[in-house]
């Protein structure tokens, strides 16, 4: 893998986590830790693996994209501005009113937008009718989508696995954010999922668990996925709730809280002294 693409993507997180916490940050309030865990893979689709393009967003042969757990939207949006979707400054209506970026996601108001997501179990669901659209079309473009370790304890998701292993749908490569916490508390406490790998392959998905912050680790798994014929895929991206952000990683209570401007403006300081 060359260093210098594995940097620039790298980079290319970085910018999408300080956006993040700016645009929540100005707001006051919003869904930062299962955003914050998304910075990586989202930096990975966008800027080096899917086949998008800023000028025709709606081009038919184009990779889809579907963001099951829509409160990470934030994270998306600051992806999308960065690739030429939005313009930046958008980001910082947030949630407000009249805004075209609402908390969760929603193609009726934001241009790159490829599913309205929100209410779990569905984004997923909608994956699985693309991918299978797409394979009854004959068309060869990939559907990628990511549902949270929470939304995983909903019967919808695994309805939807049924359908997308029993149809062989090999060109859906499907991510878990496996930050292990939940907005009720943490994920073994609640509902706990493992094994979930077993989970996966028992409904006829390929599935790899990575360091869901490694760049390298997320393209070599999304390369490894497009190899596999006859089976959709799930990576399990092992993540940290929050992650960057000194007061709110690894934190509960970082799935929906407030921030202060003093909060923000000092996490983000601490991401560029970093950089």
């Amino acid at each position: 893998m060359p260093e210098n693409r594995i940097e620039m993507l790298k980079n290319r997180a970085d910018e999408i986590r300080k956006l993040t916490i700016r645009s929540i940050g100005s707001l006051g309030t919003g869904h930062i830790g299962g955003a914050l865990s998304l910075c990586e893979v989202l930096a990975a689709l966008y800027f080096d693996v899917m086949h998008i393009d800023p000028e025709d967003s709606k081009k038919p042969d184009r990779d889809r994209f579907v963001l099951s757990k829509g409160h990470g939207g934030p994270a998306v949006y600051a992806a999308l501005a960065l690739r030429g979707f939005l313009a930046e400054e958008e980001l910082d209506t947030l949630n407000r009113p009249n805004t075209h970026l609402p908390s969760h996601c929603d193609m009726r108001l934001t241009n790159g937008i490829d599913m309205s997501t929100g209410s779990l179990g569905q984004g997923f669901s909608a994956s699985v009718g693309m991918a299978l659209a797409a394979q009854l079309d004959q068309k060869d473009l990939y559907v990628y989508s990511i549902i949270g370790d929470g939304e995983s304890q909903e019967g919808q998701v695994w309805e939807a696995a049924m359908l997308a292993g029993s149809r062989k749908l090999d060109h859906l490569i499907a991510f878990t954010d496996y930050n292990k916490m939940q907005i009720d508390g943490y994920i073994e406490e609640v509902n706990g999922l493992e094994p979930l790998d077993k989970k996966w392959e028992a409904f006829g998905f390929h599935v790899q668990s990575i360091n869901g912050h490694d760049i390298g680790e997320i393209l070599y798994a999304i390369d490894n996925a497009k190899k596999i014929k006859g089976k959709p895929s799930m990576i399990l991206l092992n993540t940290i709730k929050g992650k960057g952000a000194y007061f709110c990683e690894n934190q509960v209570a970082s799935h929906n809280m407030n921030i202060t401007e003093d909060m923000w403006q000092k996490a983000v300081a601490l991401l560029e002294k970093e950089g």
